[in-house]
């Protein structure tokens, strides 16, 4: 083969002039994601993140007080601290200043000498985070106070614009930096979200003691001058949402921030910080009347979402020192299993953060720490401490015990109702409920399953359907809110059980997403205030028990539209009022001319009698649609089912936090946070009267 390859004049070698060089920042304006994740809105806060964490590392290291967040006006960002300032001599290897090496070199920067480089630990060991970010900001400016004197840089597109000067002369230190990302990659729009910055600069607030966070809205501003930098909140005049952290309790203070909404099991919240072979270990936790774990990982001060060595650490110090107590207090009796991991997790609110000089995360994007001592060292240390805590504060432990043994006994019990459920599937032959019209189809790629609301509307969906792709199941009524519903209880309703064996994943510790029946779960309520109650219900539901599924991008919300608007033999639909008024237009029609039917079910008025007063001879007609029911198959099958013509919206959680609070909120049992929410957004919602 390779002897015939080589006399083929149609196919060129592959020898070293195959290989492509990219050179300085070339890589990541290549491959962006590989270095931020994503080029979404993930990735263009990742930018902030970086830059923020090199201000952070600076604080961690007792060098700084004081870092500000802006956003500034026409997409700019611009974070400062008040620590040492980026070195700006001579680089004796690069023969430029420091300053143009750490910001146009990958894996150059001062983090890399252990304490040498006065870094101690940190979050930023890659050694990419600026040099990344000006590689894909179409301008950036660094200003560095230090030494008494101010020196700037600019940069286009991570390549200098000039070299490093001195502007001026200061009594301050620190650095500034502002950038600007690029649109060419951040396709999707460079729009800053105000809550998602806010939410973890306070996060970072609680994690560095003693260090104060400011972060500021000033885009709305005409400009804003550089020279505004250090704490613009202070300026005369100045009116800008700006919000402020600092914090001395730590950890401690942020599971009492996280639990804010909740009931708490027992009084004092565990909380540890000491030093284990090198590794800083902080641990604070709290469980709560409620059955979901939140457990919130970082290192160096680097949120992990996917956990880590650290977090394993911590869950199995926990269920052993837990079964230890229960044992020697002989509140786990002789006959009674030990508790299980999932049991010690059952309702826990736990921060585990850990502080390391030598540094591994899996991934660019420092999602899960790979660093093994961190493993023993929080075993070690939290193993010693919680033991010391239920030995000092025997009514905390008590509770904390006695919540523990209540997950025991609701996992015996949901254990046998989910057997139960799935004996009895296998003993009918996996038969599904009878209410689900199964598609023909076997391939989960292809197969869809519509949630609808009430018989009428699976009626009229089972005619218009595609039967070789497209599955229906009609629910009847809300089903049963599962926001502290454990699976017993959760399998007791005919409804949610028919949900789980149509899905074909399982439930609970035998969940399997490998085995779902359908790759689209598409929810069909009505558009009113029933469907969206349904609907909500339905996502509680997949969220805290089918996370991965929405996670593996699988479920969709199906927009059937409010209008249908005849002319003639002209027919078109609307999905909102404005695109009725467009619609109307396009028609020659004035929405004002326009009289709708305004009733709905046995009342309503037949859709041949809602006729527009128009001085044209045509008549143009609109029905308002309040429920799939009230569409006939055809009508149904165009506007909402058909692959080519519909419009359909994929869940996603982009910040699971924020999602596990909101649910908490509106499906909990604080009826005080759920009120004060509602009345905060009542001016966003779309009302339908």
């Amino acid at each position: 083969m390779a002897k015939n390859a080589e006399k083929d004049p149609k196919k060129k070698a592959y020898d070293a002039s195959s290989i492509t060089v990219l050179e300085g920042l070339e890589p990541v304006r290549k491959r962006p994601g590989m270095y931020i994740g994503t080029t979404g809105p993930d990735g263009l806060h990742h930018l902030i993140w970086e830059i923020f964490d090199n201000a952070r590392d600076e604080a961690m290291g007792g060098h700084a007080s004081d870092i500000e967040v802006a956003l500034l006006p026409d997409g700019y960002v611009r974070v400062a601290d008040n620590g040492r300032g980026i070195p700006v001599g001579i680089h004796p290897k690069t023969k430029v200043s420091a300053l143009e090496t750490i910001m146009t070199t990958l894996h150059a920067g001062g983090k890399f000498g252990g304490e040498d480089s006065g870094y101690k630990v940190s979050g930023g060991l890659h050694g990419v985070g600026a040099s990344v970010v000006n590689a894909l900001s179409v301008h950036t400016m660094v200003t560095v106070h230090k030494e008494g004197g101010i020196h700037v840089q600019e940069y286009k597109i991570g390549k200098p614009l000039g070299k490093v000067k001195k502007i001026g002369t200061t009594k301050q230190s620190g650095t500034i930096v502002k950038f600007k990302p690029d649109a060419e990659i951040f396709k999707e729009g460079i729009e800053w979200n105000w809550d998602k910055i806010v939410s973890h600069l306070r996060q970072q607030a609680y994690l560095v003691k003693g260090v104060r966070i400011s972060v500021i809205d000033a885009r709305a501003l005409a400009s804003v001058s550089d020279e505004d930098c250090f704490y613009l909140r202070e300026l005369k005049g100045f009116e800008a949402p700006s919000l402020t952290f600092y914090f001395e309790g730590g950890l401690k203070s942020l599971v009492a921030f996280y639990n804010r909404h909740q009931e708490p099991a027992h009084k004092n919240i565990f909380y540890i910080d000491r030093e284990q072979d090198g590794v800083a270990v902080e641990v604070a936790f709290q469980y709560v009347d409620d059955i979901t774990p939140r457990i919130t990982a970082f290192a160096n001060n680097t949120y992990n979402s996917e956990g880590g060595t650290h977090i394993t650490g911590f869950k199995t110090a926990l269920t052993r020192s837990l079964n230890t107590y229960g044992r020697n207090a002989n509140i786990l009796k002789e006959k009674d299993e030990n508790f299980t991991g999932d049991d010690v997790l059952e309702g826990i609110t736990a921060v585990v953060s850990v502080k390391l000089p030598e540094i591994q995360f899996e991934g660019q994007t420092k999602s899960k720490l790979g660093s093994v001592e961190a493993q023993g060292a929080v075993a070690t240390v939290f193993g010693e401490a919680l033991g010391a805590f239920l030995e000092e504060n025997p009514d905390d432990a008590r509770a904390i015990i006695n919540k523990v043994l209540l997950a025991l006994k609701a996992r015996k019990a949901a254990k046998a109702a989910k057997d139960s459920v799935l004996r009895k599937g296998a003993l009918e032959g996996m038969t599904l409920p009878g209410k689900l019209a199964d598609c023909q189809t076997k391939s989960a790629e292809e197969g869809e399953l519509f949630i609808v609301e009430g018989d009428s509307a699976g009626g009229s969906s089972k005619q218009g359907r595609d039967r070789r792709t497209q599955a229906i199941l009609p629910l009847r009524g809300k089903i049963l809110n599962v926001e502290r519903a454990r699976i017993d209880r959760m399998l007791a309703s005919v409804e949610i059980r028919a949900l789980v064996i149509a899905m074909g994943t399982a439930i609970g510790d035998v969940f399997d997403i490998s085995k779902l029946r359908y790759h689209k779960i598409i929810i069909a309520t009505d558009a009113d205030v029933d469907g969206a109650h349904i609907r909500t219900l339905l996502l509680t539901l997949l969220y805290r028990h089918f996370r991965p599924i929405i996670e593996g991008g699988f479920v969709y919300i199906a927009q059937p539209p409010l209008y249908k608007i005849t002319k003639g033999k002209a027919v078109a639909y609307a999905y909102s009022d404005k695109e009725k008024e467009e619609v109307l237009k396009e028609l020659g029609v004035a929405a004002s001319e326009v009289s709708e039917n305004p009733l709905e079910g046995e009342d309503a008025v037949p859709e041949e009698e809602v006729v527009a007063t128009t001085k044209k001879p045509t008549k143009a007609n609109i029905q308002r649609y309040k429920g799939l029911g009230e569409m006939n198959p055809s009508e149904l099958w165009e506007t909402t089912m058909d692959p080519a013509r519909r419009v359909l919206k994929r869940v996603n959680v982009e910040d699971a936090e924020a999602a596990d609070r909101i649910f908490d909120i509106l499906m909990g049992s604080d009826v005080a946070s759920r009120k004060s929410f509602i009345q905060s957004n009542a001016k966003l919602a779309n009302l339908d009267v």
